[in-house]
Formats: C-alpha cells, structure tokens, sequence
C-alpha cells in the first residue's frame, strides 16, 4: 500500500487515540489530536479552521462514531457503549468531500477554434458554441453523452471523472446536490476502491481499534485470528515469530494463523465440490471474499445459488476457537475492510475486525513495534496451500488439490480478480458462456496480499509470503490436524 499524505494522517490518528487509550485518558485528551496532528500552518486545505473540520470528521470516523458528532462524547461512547452498526463501515466524510469538478466534459486550450466545427454540429442538445474564439459547453444543456469528445480532431476536450466514481467497479457512488460523493449503501460491497482513489482522503472506514483496546484493559481472553497476508507486511525481514511476540506483548491471550481455518475452508468447500458439480449445478463460486460475494447477491442474484455455502477461512477459524473458549473475544487481523461487514454478520463468531493498519497503529500506541521483538518459538499448523489463499489462484489450487485427495476432480477452474472481471465471470458462467466448473472471485486485482487495509508492498509481500508458506510442515490442507 502507497504511503500516501492521506494514509500519514490516518495512521496518526489511529496510533494518536490508541496511545491515549492505552494510557485510560482518551475522554481528557482526544481533543489534544487536533492539535497534535496538523500543522502550524494549513497543508491541505484552505485554513486551519477547515483542516480542522476534517481533521474531526477522522477521528469521529476512527472512533466508530457518526461525522457530525462532538469528539470528546463520540470518545465517551466508544468507550462505554457497544459498537453502532447501523453505521456503515465505509462512508464520506462531509468536511472533507468538496474539491473535485463535478462537469464530465472540458474545452481544453488545445482548442484551435477551427471551421469544421464537429463538435458543436454533432452535439445532439445544441449545447456548445463559439466563444471568444473557442468551443464552450454549456452545462445546462450538456447531457454528458461524450460525442463532443469523439468527434473533436485535436482531442481538445476531456472527458472528468471523479476519482471515487471512476473507481466503483458498480456504480455505488454518485454525485449529490451539494456536489458531494454519496454512497449508495444497497449496492456498496465496502471493497474500500473508493477510500484509496479519493486524493483528498474524503472516503474513510470506521474502526473499533478503541474497543478492541478496552477489551484487553478489562482482562478479557482476546485473541487475534491473523490473515496470512501478514506476512511481509511490516517489512521484508520481520518474521511470524515477531508478529506473534508483539500481540502477545500488546495484551492478546493467544496468536491464531487463520491459515487452519483456510485448511478447513479447503476440506469443507471441496466436499461440497463433489457433492455439487456437476450432479447438481454446473459450477460453483468461492466464498473467501465477502465483497465478491456480496457483488453476486447485488448484481447477479440468478448466479446467488452458485455461491459456496462453506463459511469464509476467517469464519472457521473464529469457529475453531469460540468451540475451545467459548467466552474469548475473537479479533480477525487482515487486509480487508469488507471482513469488518462479514464479521458484524457472525458477530457470534468474529467479535472485531481490524486491518493490518489499525493492528500497526494500535500496537505502535503502546510503544510496540514488530521489528524490536525478538521472536519466541509457536506451533505452526497451517498448510502450505492454506497460507497461500491470499496469492493469485491460492483458493483454486487448495480445492483442486483436495478435491483429487478425495478421489475426485475439478475438471475447469476459474480465477477472476477484480470487481469487474469478477462481474463478467460469474455471468459468462451463469450463461453457459464460460467453461468451468469452479469460479474464485476475489475484489482486489492482485488478491488480498493488496487489499485496501494493508501497509505493505504486495510485490514484497507475496514473496515473503510464498517464502514462508513453502516450509510450512504441512503441505496438503488435510494434514491440518484441525481439519480431522
């Protein structure tokens, strides 16, 4: 993930409220932060009052709350009340959301003003003349249909879209009266696109880090389920080992690799495999990634029947654990803000989500870092095709391979990566237009090692990751011994 300034000011925001949570002063100091972070003299905005107003609206955001509410009692409420979910997870920030061009279409001074005129003869609204020697469009005719940028000789027109609009794969977001983004949370697959297109850090996601931080303060049995996207994340020679030693030094009671709950995933969905396809139905799709599967529901809900019914690699892990501590809290750490919707659907099984950059920012509070560990000794019992789930094709390789370990075959599969690749799969394969007999969508176009809440280099970290994975003892997902 690119450090961008946006990302700089999220993260000392994260790390600033988790230091004072960590310290049991939050409620006296939260207001301090808007001090603390933004600079003498205003960097981002037009004033200081104005980066302020954002500044509020991220740390409302980072506490879980509504934008519009007063930090210091958003603070009170985070910290004594249970988590809002009738708040989506991933939402704008009013404050910030008012820079971008709304217009679609504009005369460039690359306009020779020439004779022919194609742009204003073929626009079908009469909506461009001649001014000042130039073709001027008028908006309150321009119907935005792109044929004044077709027919223009010079390519003197350009087409605008707004950074968050263009990169919604399906069309959530739109433009409101007040010319500000407006998410359409009935189509919103919280995939996070929007919040890492927009250049003024106007989407943000909500977090629980305070929560999470609370739940330890009180004593609680808190484990942390770790994607094994981790790996690499925090730099190239930080190990599992580390990791592990910085969370069990942060407070949690145990470190899971959610690579044995990608062994079950494994062992479960190829049975259904078998029971299935083709006896059945003629393909069926993965059901790792939430975002995918909830693109399917939205948009292609005649292929909804295709999806897996085996629970996520997070799911069975957290599932795993709530059948051996029935009491813990389970805390999923991964790349992925979609997760934070799937675990507030099995708020039974998965009690937090937090990304790898609220992990980061949550264990940097309390003055730990991961490349200062040591690194003590702990079991591994993923296998080499659990932990490699996040990579490209990782779910389809653990399938086949468990499936012909059964007997069987996948006899075509499929991999999609990308909201709009994974669109056009599902629905070639609905239509009988694509061959193959297994399908695994995932949102993110280089797969979750490159998810939206990582802070690593994906190209480092599927490396590190295939590294890591290759001495795995287990090599198969039914050597898992949690798989028996």
């Amino acid at each position: 993930m690119e450090l961008t300034a946006v990302a700089q000011l999220r993260r000392m925001v994260l790390e600033h409220l988790s230091r004072y949570t960590w310290n049991n002063e939050l409620t006296e100091h939260v207001y301090d932060i808007l001090q603390e972070v933004r600079e003498d003299t205003p960097r981002y905005r037009c004033c200081v009052y104005k980066e302020r107003a954002v500044l509020k609206n991220r740390i409302d955001m980072a506490l879980g709350q509504e934008c519009t509410s007063n930090i210091i009692e958003a603070a009170k409420l985070t910290l004594n009340e249970p988590e809002r979910t009738d708040l989506p997870i991933i939402d704008v920030l009013p404050a910030a959301c008012d820079q971008c061009p709304i217009d679609a279409y504009y005369v460039t001074d690359m306009c020779r003003h020439c004779i022919t005129h194609k742009c204003m003869n073929n626009c079908p609204k009469k909506a461009i003349s001649i001014i000042q020697d130039r073709a001027f469009i008028d908006k309150t005719k321009c119907i935005e249909c792109g044929r004044c940028k077709q027919m223009c000789p010079y390519g003197a027109i350009l087409e605008i879209h707004r950074p968050c609009v263009r990169a919604c794969a399906i069309g959530a977001i739109s433009i409101g009266e007040n010319r500000k983004a407006v998410i359409d949370h009935e189509k919103c697959v919280t995939c996070g696109a929007c919040r890492n297109a927009c250049p003024f850090g106007a989407i943000d996601e909500r977090s629980n880090i305070v929560r999470v931080i609370r739940e330890i303060q009180q004593g609680k049995q808190v484990i942390a389920l770790v994607a094994p996207s981790i790996v690499g994340q925090f730099g190239l020679k930080v190990t599992m080992a580390q990791i592990h030693e910085a969370f069990t030094k942060a407070g949690f009671a145990d470190v899971i690799e959610v690579g044995v709950g990608a062994d079950i995933t494994s062992v479960k969905e190829a049975e259904e495999y078998l029971e299935k396809v083709p006896a059945k139905q003629g393909f069926m799709t993965s059901s790792c990634c939430p975002a995918f599967v909830r693109l399917i529901k939205t948009q292609l809900p005649e292929a909804a029947d295709k999806i897996s019914d085996t629970p996520s690699p997070m799911i069975s892990c957290a599932q795993l654990i709530k059948q051996q501590y029935p009491y813990a809290v389970t805390v999923f750490v991964g790349p992925c803000i979609a997760k934070k919707v799937e675990g507030r659907e099995h708020r039974q099984t998965i009690n937090y989500v937090l990304t790898f950059e609220e992990a980061m920012c949550m264990l940097e509070g309390k003055d730990i870092r991961f490349a200062e560990m040591s690194g003590a000794e702990y079991d591994r019992d993923a296998s080499k095709l659990g932990l490699c789930f996040p990579l490209t094709a990782g779910v389809t390789a653990a399938v086949k391979d468990t499936v012909a370990a059964m007997g069987g075959e996948v006899r075509s599969a499929h991999y999609a990566a990308g909201l709009d690749n994974c669109r056009e799969a599902v629905k070639a394969a609905a239509e009988g237009k694509l061959d193959c007999s297994y399908l695994e969508g995932m949102a993110c176009s280089n797969g979750c090692v490159d998810g939206p809440g990582t802070v690593g280099d994906f190209h480092i970290t599927k490396v590190a990751l295939a590294k890591y994975a290759n001495a795995a003892p287990n090599k198969q997902a039914a050597e898992d011994k949690h798989t028996k």
